[in-house]
């Protein structure tokens, strides 16, 4: 690939490559999308890239693009798709007369994914937003400790049926997924999804809470989902590995007969008599 620590400069942020990685480096400033002033950075291993395109830009300006594998970014999933293009954490926008260059370094990050394997990723490969975090809702306020997230509810937005409830904590041992929908759409909301129970309206649900009115803007409640969707999945117990099956002992009777003839027949040596039988012993 291209020499360790090439920078690809950009709109709003520069690519920084590295043997194994490419780190995102997100600028400040008032027309940069405040997602991405949020992120700060992101490094992306290689091994969540799943391709690469280069496409024409608006207004004079190419597009380097990182496919993300499924699975393997946690915003990206919370997101569902719902990310407005100009705010999507993998776009690169440049000045299209450094087209030539771009399309150089596409031509070397599709080169180096070659060994990344196809599919969904088993686990999240890109480190999520880290808690401590918060962010004020229409009907009451989130926070999460990187444990466990608190529904204070606001007297002024949130339903008699919440306020029934009274305010909430959720372990993220507990729950099973978080739901996102962006506030950039009718009934915004974020929603802790447990193991068992059925939604129900998002402003009836206490183990939700709504969006609107410049509440849970994206910047603040997408990077909130994704840290407490992280966090739920590596609560999630390690699935045992499934045990070997037991042989048959007849057929390992058999075997250890016939290994036997072999070895009196002088085609076995006494050490590889002694370790094949040792295996075959093993495999009760």
């Amino acid at each position: 690939m291209s020499r360790m620590g090439d920078v690809l400069a950009g709109f709003h942020a520069a690519w920084e490559f590295e043997t194994d990685s490419v780190l995102i480096r997100y600028e400040r400033g008032i027309r940069t999308p405040k997602l991405f002033q949020a992120l700060g950075e992101r490094r992306i291993p290689l091994a969540a890239i799943a391709g690469v395109t280069l496409t024409p830009g608006r207004r004079g300006t190419v597009v380097l693009r990182a496919e993300p594998r499924p699975g393997a970014d946690p915003l990206m999933e919370a997101a569902a798709g719902q990310l407005k293009e100009g705010c999507d954490p993998y776009r690169l926008v440049l000045p299209a007369e450094r087209g030539t260059l771009a399309e150089y370094y596409a031509d070397e990050l599709r080169a180096q994914l070659t060994d990344v394997e196809p599919g969904p990723a088993e686990r999240y490969l890109v480190a999520p937003p880290e808690a401590p975090m918060q962010f004020k809702a229409y009907d009451g306020k989130a926070s999460f400790d990187g444990r466990t997230v608190h529904f204070r509810w606001f007297w002024t937005g949130a339903s008699s049926a919440k306020w029934k409830a009274g305010d909430q904590s959720f372990r993220v041992a507990d729950l099973s997924g978080v739901e996102w929908r962006s506030p950039e759409v009718l009934e915004g909301h974020l929603r802790l999804l447990g193991r068992d129970a059925s939604p129900v309206q998002a402003d009836q649900d206490p183990a939700a809470v709504v969006f609107g009115l410049g509440y849970g803007p994206v910047h603040e409640s997408l990077p909130f989902a994704a840290a407490v969707l992280a966090a739920v999945r590596s609560a999630r117990p390690a699935v045992p590995a499934a045990a070997a099956p037991r042989r048959d002992p007849a057929d390992i009777a058999e075997r250890i007969r016939h290994l036997g003839e072999l070895h009196q027949a002088g085609l076995v040596t006494d050490e590889e008599f002694s370790s094949k039988k040792a295996e075959l012993l093993a495999e009760l």
